[in-house]
């Protein structure tokens, strides 16, 4: 049978691990803080700011919300993340993407402390992880590892395939799975949309991780039996529902899920991972900004 990887199930073993951590520092007078900064007037980021803001709190992490006019000049978002880097009391920052179009999101990642950057896509943290010394792995891709963990999936030896190459989840993950430490040593192809005859290359992965943000573009034909599979695309389509849209993957779930021995669903899988290795990364930062040390 088909394991479904519960990713709520997961976030929250990482956020009672977190929440132990902010107590240790609280204990050593530290109290981590998370600044949030959203320009922008689309529900969907202004929801994942609230939901950001509200894990904060579940957890104990204290947090500073920025909004911004999305029409205001660039320069005031990049003023603002100056005055963040400034502020002693912030630990981390997160910008919430995407920007407006007249901003320069290059140079919104290049302006955010490094060690503020709880993201971790500023060059110098993208450098470090590459290198094998990570001061912060990005989100979502830490939380692909965790996943692979709690089921017991050891990457080792293993062939992966990573569809898509962004900055945020593609090349950082294929880096990861990659790298000679725990939950990497695998073997990694990452295919994109120049990928000639992408099905035969997912169909000798043994651990595919789909990421290229097209709804259904891997269905169960293009598995191999006994794949795991790892779902990160969260793609809105239109639905005949009260909302008129639901949550759907890159993969074709009830396809997929009949040649898989494990797979993430959408929603309720590689999401929640995402928010909660952001608390994980705030508080390391906390951790690291003040020198006391606590485990997580």
């Amino acid at each position: 049978m088909t394991e479904i990887i519960d990713g709520n199930a997961v976030a929250e073993d990482v956020r009672a691990e977190v929440s132990d951590a902010v107590d240790e520092l609280e204990s050593a007078g530290v109290t981590p803080t998370l600044a949030t900064v959203l320009m922008s007037t689309d529900p969907a980021s202004e929801t994942y700011v609230s939901m950001k803001q509200d894990d904060c709190e579940e957890v104990g992490i204290d947090t500073v919300d920025v909004e911004l006019d999305s029409d205001a000049p660039a320069t005031e978002l990049y003023d603002t993340i100056d005055d963040l880097n400034a502020d002693d009391d912030v630990d981390g920052i997160l910008v919430q993407m995407p920007v407006p179009d007249h901003v320069d999101e290059k140079r919104v990642l290049r302006s955010i402390d490094p060690e503020k950057d709880v993201d971790g896509l500023h060059p110098e943290n993208i450098g470090r992880l590459v290198a094998g010394d990570a001061r912060y792995k990005p989100c979502t891709p830490h939380g692909v590892q965790r996943l692979l963990a709690a089921a017991d999936v050891d990457p080792e030896g293993r062939d992966a395939v990573v569809v898509g190459r962004s900055r945020l989840v593609g090349k950082p993950m294929a880096n990861l799975l990659t790298q000679k430490a725990a939950g990497g040593n695998a073997t990694v192809t990452v295919c994109h949309s120049r990928t000639a005859d992408l099905a035969e290359k997912t169909r000798g992965a043994d651990i595919l991780v789909a990421a290229a943000g097209v709804p259904g573009m891997i269905d169960g034909s293009m598995i191999a039996d006994g794949a795991v599979v790892v779902d990160v695309g969260i793609n809105q389509v239109d639905a005949d529902n009260e909302k008129g849209y639901e949550l759907v993957g890159d993969v074709e779930f009830e396809s997929a899920k009949e040649k898989a021995s494990a797979i993430t669903p959408v929603p309720g899988g590689v999401g929640p991972m995402t928010r909660a290795m952001l608390l994980h990364n705030t508080v390391t930062a906390a951790s690291l900004r003040s020198g006391a040390d606590v485990s997580l």
